[in-house]
């Protein structure tokens, strides 16, 4: 039986009935229904009534080679066919995870050279976070398991990786986190630098939050610091130039091991395959998900440095850590032939050479003149618009978020799957996005600033 036996109010009511959605409010959606999202192709999505939408978002940061690719589902049905699933566990391994661990680590940055597998961004934070503290006690120092993190980070939704975030609401619901994790300032230039100070001071005076953090515990406390290269959920807050080498010289003054979290801008976003290249950072850790199979199986790969990687074989001792779903053979598959397609393409080449550089042309010429906009930034394909009532004092419409979903769902009636975080809207569409389609969202973009700011100017 599919959805086609059904008509729109039927799954909306079964809808409102038996899902409980993520991070959502359940009274709202009950209210309003659902938007059933029926089928896709390339970089278009379709609702079961048939309206198209340009799909801003990647799914959800993650299908980075568009919709409709029979290779991945072939390959799929025939790793099903073959060997539809067995355990990592009890020194068992299968043949697709064994590949593309060799695979993965031919694209990170050399010193990384071991995977560690799951099947969400969150579970492998969850990895991280337990790695790095079990590498500490193994070198002799349980003591040092102190992670710092910063304000509006995140790093998933389960008790560990809500921790590690630093997102305010998500913590008040938490009733209790994982100890030892602490906070520090975000490197959100627009809205926290100083009068008077550049960009470039902001970067230093943000990274020296860490290194504050890190003396306050007493650096023989302190296990890592976590951190996106650009925060993604936070609101596409792109650090200064100055800010990751210096958060990465004192990571290394004071022996704090460096947790990068690329679940986001892994596999391309940046136009690197990730953007530790983009940023010049030498992790420890590199947390991954989303666009490694391209959103089309649930797969997370954390990269693990040689420098944890060798004490775990030289010290030995089990890791008492892991997934039923570890190296799912399937997933595994699949991210293997996904990986394929964006190097067969050149996807990544054309984000850093082609899209990329075109896309910011676009927000900086096309969408920062707007009245509604304070700022456009972008790195590769993936951009933020910061909506304000007046540009000048960078004042923001009350309450705060509400000018955001406004322009979200005029962009939506427009079209174009925006995603609004706080009073920023977002984009990080597939990488199959071409110059057209990237003039083809601004218009929708911008037709949705339009009505959004004949609402707002007269409420």
């Amino acid at each position: 039986m599919t959805y086609q036996n059904y008509s729109l109010a039927q799954l909306q009511q079964i809808d409102a009935a038996h899902h409980l959605h993520p991070f959502t409010d359940s009274k709202e959606l009950r209210e309003a229904g659902s938007r059933v999202i029926a089928h896709a192709q390339g970089p278009y999505i379709y609702d079961t009534e048939g309206f198209e939408l340009l799909d801003g978002m990647a799914g959800l940061w993650c299908v980075n080679v568009g919709y409709g690719r029979d290779e991945l589902a072939e390959v799929a049905a025939q790793q099903m066919k073959e060997l539809p699933y067995y355990n990592s566990f009890f020194k068992c391994s299968t043949p697709t995870p064994i590949l593309l661990a060799k695979k993965l680590a031919e694209l990170a940055p050399r010193h990384i050279n071991q995977v560690f597998y799951g099947s969400s961004g969150s579970e492998a934070n969850d990895t991280a976070l337990r790695l790095v503290r079990h590498y500490w006690a193994l070198e002799g120092k349980p003591e040092k398991n102190r992670i710092i993190s910063r304000t509006m980070a995140y790093h998933g939704s389960t008790v560990a990786g809500t921790s590690l975030g630093g997102m305010a609401g998500m913590h008040s619901q938490l009733g209790g986190a994982v100890p030892n994790i602490v906070h520090v300032m975000m490197p959100y230039a627009y809205e926290l630098k100083l009068p008077g100070e550049s960009d470039h001071e902001f970067g230093l005076r943000a990274a020296k939050a860490v290194e504050d953090a890190i003396l306050e515990a007493g650096a023989d406390k302190v296990a890592a610091f976590i951190g996106e290269p650009i925060m993604g959920a936070g609101g596409v807050k792109i650090p200064p130039e100055s800010y990751w080498p210096e958060v990465q010289r004192i990571c290394r003054k004071h022996d704090v091991l460096l947790m990068l979290d690329e679940v986001i801008t892994g596999y391309g976003r940046t136009g690197e395959w990730f953007a530790a290249t983009t940023f010049g950072i030498e992790p420890d850790t590199i947390t991954t998900a989303k666009a490694l199979t391209s959103g089309y199986q649930p797969l997370s790969a954390l990269l693990v440095g040689d420098r944890i990687a060798n004490t775990l074989v030289e010290k030995g001792g089990e890791f008492y850590h892991g997934y039923t779903y570890s190296g799912h053979p399937v997933a595994c598959a699949v991210a293997l032939k996904n990986l394929e397609i964006i190097e067969r393409e050149g996807l990544v080449e054309r984000v850093k050479s082609d899209t990329g550089p075109y896309f910011a042309k676009a927000l900086r010429e096309r969408i920062a003149p707007h009245p509604l906009v304070g700022e456009v930034r972008s790195v590769g394909l993936m951009g933020a618009i910061e909506i304000v009532k007046e540009k000048a004092t960078r004042e923001r419409f009350s309450p705060e978020g509400s000018a955001a979903v406004t322009v979200r769902d005029h962009a939506i009636a427009a079209g174009l799957m925006m995603r609004a975080t706080g009073d920023t809207m977002i984009l990080s569409p597939p990488l199959i996005w071409t110059r057209e389609i990237i003039d083809m969202a601004c218009d929708r973009i911008l037709k949705a600033l339009d009505l959004a700011e004949a609402d707002l100017r007269k409420a």
